[in-house]
């Protein structure tokens, strides 16, 4: 019973937004209005400046995961309190495909994502209870990791629905470019250099 009402208030969610979608502020936390793509079955969302302090407050409390790509990490930088790079996708070892619609090179699921995740979590001292902040780019594919993880019994999963770059400007000299909102927009704690220890490698 509790998992039907769950699902009716997941199914409840993503109808809401899907019909408010044009209507959410980027820079708002009005959950209920966000965009289809940055949906979780969760419901789960914080602002950039929420998840940092929330990190912030509870360091060994509550965990940080970057899920872009490596590339991503090694040429756009990353957020200092991530406690790791766990790709959610991953650019094709050659990259000769071509994603038309996203105007860049094809990214594909990252088979090794649960079970880096599921290591790291534990190598941290985490359990499937303990809350859980995703960042991606700006919202999209943290959601979908973050159904992937709670099909994986996690429950608090949440996901920074402006990602770390931002949304992109609709009109202005910036027109196209991630200066709307997000981590770096923040001026939140983020870094060029990384640690090695946690970057991600295929195993």
């Amino acid at each position: 019973m509790k998992n039907l009402k769950f699902a009716v208030a997941g199914i409840a969610l993503a109808f809401s937004a899907a019909a408010f979608a044009a209507d959410w502020a980027p820079g708002s936390s009005d959950w209920a209005k966000l965009p289809d793509v940055k949906v979780s079955k969760l419901g789960l969302y914080l602002t950039p400046q929420q998840a940092y302090e929330m990190k912030k407050a509870d360091p060994k409390g509550v965990a940080l995961f970057d899920v872009r790509t490596r590339a991503e990490a090694m040429y756009v930088g990353m957020a200092t309190d991530a406690d790791a790079l766990v790709p959610y996708v991953e650019h094709q070892e050659f990259m000769v495909d071509w994603d038309d619609k996203r105007t860049m090179y094809k990214l594909e699921p990252n088979q090794d994502f649960v079970p880096e995740f599921e290591r790291r979590m534990k190598q941290l001292g985490f359990g499937k209870e303990s809350p859980v902040i995703l960042v991606c780019r700006s919202g999209d594919r943290s959601s979908k990791a973050a159904d992937r993880l709670q099909a994986a019994g996690y429950t608090k999963v949440y996901s920074v629905a402006e990602g770390f770059e931002g949304d992109r400007a609709e009109d202005g000299p910036q027109k196209g470019q991630r200066v709307v909102n997000g981590w770096k927009n923040a001026k939140l704690p983020w870094s060029y250099k990384l640690d090695k220890a946690k970057m991600y490698f295929a195993r």
